[in-house]
This record gives structure tokens, sequence and C-alpha cells, in this order.
């Protein structure tokens, strides 16, 4: 076990932090102003009365025949790419009028719920274990595990002996201090950290803008000096050869797009190129092998790719190529049984199936295939062990995990009981009989299980501890299946109180996503408990756009189908409402990035259906940034959204959903929108000027609050407690838009502003 899987779990706060990450994978003209701000309103006390009304510059925009007016284009500052390493560079005029957005937000949203959201945090913190620390992991000698101490803010990265893998008293060894790494930084974000092979060197990736350029510096354990020069413009990906002394690693162009891969010679400081992709729309990846006898470069956009291998121990290796790319043909590859092992969806398994092909020669003409595609068996992963091929699986909206023996081919099942639950692999020794899962539901903490395949066996290692006092039978889930507009049925995962009755008068919070094949897990999660005691339902909406109905489920929220993904939603909040578990005006509709989009799309559909939308780090500019071939994800985005560069029909499928685009004189709801500075995926010009033309557009609607992070990212606050204060403002607004704050109301007759 290798510390960059328990980081991955430390960031995605399954075991330690309790407080859902922002998911997002929506990405992100020419600025022809270069005006002051003397008509814009800037951060002084009368800005934080009204709303700040933006000037208007109306630019003309044509493109595949068709003719636009975008009035807010001059906030995309023409150096953005500066701005995202170094944000003090942003033009005054576009600074001065996010800083008044932010004023009037923390005048009219902040500062009058300051009360409620210090009890919001305080209750989000107690049910954090402060001092928490992960099931340690073993590997070779040592055993690795994540640790918080009380108060702080970044996790310990640390190991003990392996034999005493599970004793508290254990000698320690800290390989890596979070907070005092952090010391001095607003903003630090780790994106990589891995012992090398020989478990005398650390060598971690790290972000303190929130653009997500991250320096990789390698360190001695032992004397903690530094192990040569950093390594800085890398996406934050890397890999150890197996002597330990090589380092492989990731560039980031200026583009801020992952291209190249790297080796590092640590004797001699040296770089030295092995794969450079020349397709701005494919993104470039490095990996290990579960058995860690290659390297795997992986190269790919959303719907095809290729991977090239070398033996880890080559010192002057020389990719080679698996498979050629294939438009529209995904495959990824893991090495098991003296052979490659290969998910794909080749010759039309739409849900994919597995395949193995020699090393030697492991063209598409040699794959021979070993479990066949089975529609609506939507096949997530692999994960080798020496006698165990172990695959992750979903199936009727649920996951669940499938054991191969090598030796007889033998499969079996682990059970699962509850009718809504999430389950995630987690990692072990390749060598080993015993592998790591870990499971939670809406109203389950996470556990972590040690499963033995040999013997079917499994030991719980860990429950996750709330402090302050949880009981799962206090609340009740539920999986429905809401019909959608065309037929189809969509499944729901639905939390709230035992007591809290379904009967139209408990609010409801309707979470969506829906776009990349990423699918919202039922997972557990602490914040949310202080909505769902409140009185609220919690409901998560696992829409097309989404694979939680398997990769057609995808497909057809995609490209000229992605309408549905939208029309799935408001259906889902339109039955749940029919059905009492909730009513029209007392939906707060929640959802980032992608799911921003969702959020804008269904505003503009339905606006009467909600009380409030938090829109998070909203992709809503869709056109604009589609079109824009300079930002980081636009080429990558085309298979997701289509290209209106060259498209004329991608064009105007785009611009009849686009959020921005069609904002109208509608009854809009109160609406949090928020954002980030330095965030390369959905730049923060996006909810700056739909927050603006909803202003203008719908002056009667809202009220519409802004909320721009000047030192973060795509991910908002980085510290575990910095990122519960986020929370708290976004739960604060969702319980004032459904009238649940004493003496405070986001009624529509107090909703002003505009601008010209």
């Amino acid at each position: 076990m290798r510390l960059s899987y328990l980081l991955a779990s430390a960031a995605s706060a399954a075991l330690l932090t309790g407080f859902p990450s922002q998911s997002g994978a929506s990405e992100p003209s020419d600025n022809t102003m270069n005006e002051t701000a003397s008509d814009t309103q800037t951060a002084d006390e009368t800005a934080t009365e009204t709303p700040p009304a933006a000037k208007r510059v109306p630019v003309e925009i044509e493109q595949v025949g068709r003719t636009r007016t975008d009035p807010y284009q001059w906030m995309k500052d023409e150096n953005w790419q500066q701005v995202m390493r170094d944000p003090s560079v942003l033009r005054d005029d576009i600074r001065e009028y996010l800083e008044a957005e932010n004023a009037y937000t923390k005048a009219a949203l902040e500062d009058p719920t300051e009360s409620l959201r210090e009890t919001l945090l305080k209750e989000m913190r107690g049910r954090i274990k402060e001092d928490d620390s992960s099931v340690p992991a073993k590997d070779g000698p040592y055993a690795y595990y994540v640790r918080y101490r009380e108060g702080g803010e970044y996790p310990i990265f640390a190991r003990r002996p392996a034999s005493q893998a599970f004793s508290a008293d254990a000698p320690e060894t800290i390989l890596f201090d979070g907070d005092k790494e952090a010391e001095g930084e607003s903003y630090f974000s780790i994106r990589g950290l891995d012992q090398s092979p020989d478990h005398t060197l650390l060598a971690s990736a790290i972000d303190t803008q929130g653009s997500e350029y991250y320096t990789i510096r390698v360190r001695n354990i032992e004397t903690g000096e530094a192990v040569g020069e950093p390594i800085e413009g890398t996406y934050g990906s890397f890999e150890w050869g197996a002597d330990s002394n090589l380092l492989y690693w990731v560039e980031r162009d200026d583009n801020g797009r992952p291209t190249a891969v790297f080796q590092r010679n640590l004797t001699t400081g040296e770089d030295v190129e092995i794969y450079r992709e020349e397709d701005p729309g494919f993104f470039v990846g490095v990996s290990k092998s579960e058995s860690e006898d290659f390297i795997f470069v992986e190269t790919g956009g959303h719907t095809s790719g290729e991977v090239w291998f070398f033996p880890a121990d080559a010192k002057a290796p020389e990719p080679v190529l698996i498979a050629p790319r294939k438009e529209d043909e995904e495959y990824s590859v893991s090495h098991w049984n003296g052979a490659f092992y290969i998910l794909t969806n080749a010759d039309g398994a739409v849900d994919f199936k597995v395949v193995k092909a020699p090393i030697e020669t492991p063209g598409r003409e040699n794959w021979e295939e070993v479990i066949p595609h089975r529609p609506g068996t939507l096949v997530l992963g692999l994960d080798p062990y020496r006698d165990h091929l172990v695959r992750l699986e979903r199936a009727n909206a649920l996951p669940r995990i499938v054991v191969r023996e090598r030796e007889s081919g033998e499969e079996h099942t682990i059970a699962m009981d509850e009718s809504a639950y999430d389950l995630g692999l987690g990692s072990g020794e390749y060598d080993s009989t015993v592998m790591r899962y870990e499971y939670a539901s809406p109203a389950r903490p996470d556990q972590v299980f040690d499963y033995d395949m040999a013997s079917r066996e499994r030991t719980l290692r860990k429950t996750r501890e709330v402090p302050s006092g949880h009981n799962p039978d206090d609340y009740v889930v539920e999986r429905i299946m809401a019909p959608a507009w065309d037929g189809e049925e969509i499944p729901v995962t639905m939390l709230r109180r035992a007591d809290t009755p379904v009967d139209g008068s408990a609010p409801l919070l309707l979470y969506g996503y829906g776009s990349y094949g990423m699918t919202i897990p039922a997972s557990f999660s602490t914040s949310r408990l202080s909505l769902v005691d409140r009185g609220f339902i919690y409901a998560i909406a696992h829409i097309r756009g989404s694979q939680a109905k398997g990769y057609q489920w995808y497909l057809d929220g995609k490209l000229d189908k992605k309408e549905n993904t939208f029309k799935d939603y408001v259906s889902a909040g339109r039955y749940l409402v029919d059905n009492g578990y909730g009513s029209a005006g007392r939906v707060v509709g929640h959802g980032g990035s992608a799911g921003g989009l969702l959020m804008g799309a269904a505003a503009n559909m339905d606006p009467e259906l909600f009380g409030g939308i938090i829109a998070a780090v909203p992709f809503v500019d869709v056109i604009n940034t589609m079109s824009d071939e300079s930002l980081p994800l636009t080429p990558p985005e085309w298979p997701e959204w289509g290209n209106p560069i060259t498209d004329g029909a991608a064009y105007d499928t785009i611009m009849a959903y686009s959020p921005y685009d069609n904002v109208g004189d509608k009854p809009y709801p109160a609406m949090l929108i928020t954002g980030g500075l330095s965030d390369p995926r959905v730049t923060y010009w996006e909810p700056s000027k739909w927050a603006a033309k909803l202003r203008y557009e719908a002056p009667e609607g809202g009220p519409y609050f802004l909320r721009i992070n000047m030192d973060a990212g795509h991910g908002g606050s980085t510290g575990r407690f910095e990122g519960l204060k986020e929370t708290a403002i976004e739960y604060a607004f969702a319980l004032a838009s459904v009238g649940l704050i004493d003496d405070y109301t986001l009624a529509r007759e107090s909703r002003s502003g505009g601008g010209d």
C-alpha cells in the first residue's frame, strides 16, 4: 500500500474530514476592454447596501454563421493565464467589481446569518473526530497511515513497523506534516504524496495557489533534507521507477494541459522527455501497475485514448503502445497473471468487458475475452492481486464487488444489505489474499473492512466516529425511482429523519450533477445532517449524464442529448413534490461545476420549483468557454459538449441550454453563486458574468449572491475546518431560502438591483 492511495482517501473525505468535497469535472472573446471601473460599484460601505450594478459593454461575436452579443466579456482578464498563477495581477476594474460583489454578499447574507453559521459550524465540527486517523496499510516493512492532530487543518502522513500495524503504541515516523508545511499559505493543496520503493525517500506535489500547477519536491525521510531541485509547473501526478532513483512526472503546459511525461534522475537532476502528446484534446497521465512491474503512460480524451508501457526498472525507457487510439473506444490496463487485463468498451461493449492480451504482443488483434459484456452491468474498475482479480461493478444503480480466483476462475460477490449505499475499493499488498474496501450509506458512517478473498472472512477495521453522537436508526434511507419526462426511471437517493413527515411540509434539497459519466455516490456526510436534523429531506437525483444505470445512461445525457440531463432533474424534483417529499417554492437545488450548469439550466426551465439554488463554481458560460480553445479544458471537452467553433449544430444545441445565454425576465429563486479566482476548470468570470446578467435581466427575481474566493481555485478552501465555513454559508442560505431562519427572509419583494 502506497501513500498515494491514503492521500486519495483523505482528499475524498471518506474517513477523516466528515464534509463532502465539491465534485467537479467541467471546465472551462477576446477582451477588448481596458477601461477603468468608474461605472462599476466598488467595495465601500455604500456598495454593501444594494447589489453591485456591473457595467455593460456589448461585444458582438460572429461564429459559424451565427451572431451573439456578450455584455460582460470585459470580466475576462486578457492575461488570465498569469492571473491563475498570480492573482495579484488581476486587472483593477475586475478586482473592484468582484470585491464589491463579495462585500454585498457579506453584508446581505453572511452578516445577518452569522449566529446561525457559527451554530452550524460548531455542529459540523462537533461531528468530526479531530484527532482521527486512517487504517494503517502495509507496504513491505512498514504500515502507512494518515492522521490529524487536534485542531489541525491538514493531514499528517506517517508510518510504523508493519509488524505493529494496528498497534497505537508502535513507534511512529512522521513523513509529512501538513499543518507545518502549510504555515503562511492562504491556500495549500496536496495532490500527490508517495514513498519510494526502497522506503527512503518521499515525493510530494503541492499547489499553494489554487491554479493546479503543482511543485514536486523529494526529501530524504530519515534526514528531512531535500533531494535535488524542485520540479515546477507539473500536473501533480508522478510515479517512482523501480530503483528509487528515477521519478516520472507529468508536465502542465502554459495552457494548463498535462501534455508530457518526463523522467527525473535524482542523482544527476536531469529531466528526459519520455512521451509528448500533440493533440490538445488529449491529456496525459502516468501510473504504475499494481504488481509494480510496469509504468503506464495514459493519454486520452473523454471518449478515446491509448496506453503505452515500459518496465518499471528501465533506465532509458522506450514506451511500447498497447493499442492505438480509436474514436469512441476506451480502454484501461492492469497487469495480472502474466498478461495485461484490459477493461474496454470495444466491439459495442457499451457497459465494458474485460479482455486479456500477451505482454509481448498486446495489440487488439490478440485480445482474448475474459469477462463478456453484460448490458446494464457496468464494470467500473479492476484491482489485481497475485491470486485474485477484483472488480467493481454497478447494476441497478448500486455498486458491488466481485472477486475472481486466478486458478479456477470461480467468482463470488461480497453481499451488501442496505437499499442505497456507497462502496469503494481500497488496496492491499499485491501478494496478499486480503483486500480492503470501504462501505457507507447516507445514514451509516463509513466502515473499512479487510476481506480475505480465500477464506471469505471479513474484519471490520474502522467505523467513522461521530463524537457528538449519531444513531443510524434515527434516519430513513430510500431509493426511489422517479419517472422521467419520457418514461425512463430516474434513481433518487433519499435521506430524512424518521420523524420528518412526507406530506409536503418538509423542505427538500435536491442535489444533482449529471455530466462526464460521474455518478454521485450514496455516501455518508456528517455535514448534511445539519440540514436533515432541521427538517430537510436530502435527495440526490442520479440523472442521465451519469453512469448510475450504466454507460448508456451517460451517452443519453451528452452532446445533442444533453437536455435529457436537465429535464431528468426537473422531472425528479416535480415527482418528489407530487409525492409529498417537498413543495414547489421550498426546493433548494444544489450542484457544483457541471452541476452548476445543471442548476442554471433547471432554473431557466422551471424557476418556480425552487426556493433557492446553490450553484458552486458553475459552468454556465458554455458557448463562450467551448469556443475558446486556449482554455485548459476546452479541446478535451468537445466530445462531451460538441465543438461550436466548427459545428453549427453543436453551436445551436449549446446555445439552446447555456444558462448565461438563456437568462430571461423570470421569477428566479434566490441564488448563491460561488467561484474561485485561480480556478482553471471553471474560470472566475463564468459565475461573475452570470450573476451580473441575472441581476440585470431578472431584477424582480433573486436575490443573487456572488461569492468569489480570492485565494482559492475549483475546490474552494483546502483546510478541513476552513472548508466547513464555506459549507456553513451554503447551508445558512438553504435554510433562509425556505424560511427557516427567524427574522431573516429572502422574500421576493426585497429583491432589487440591475445596472446599465
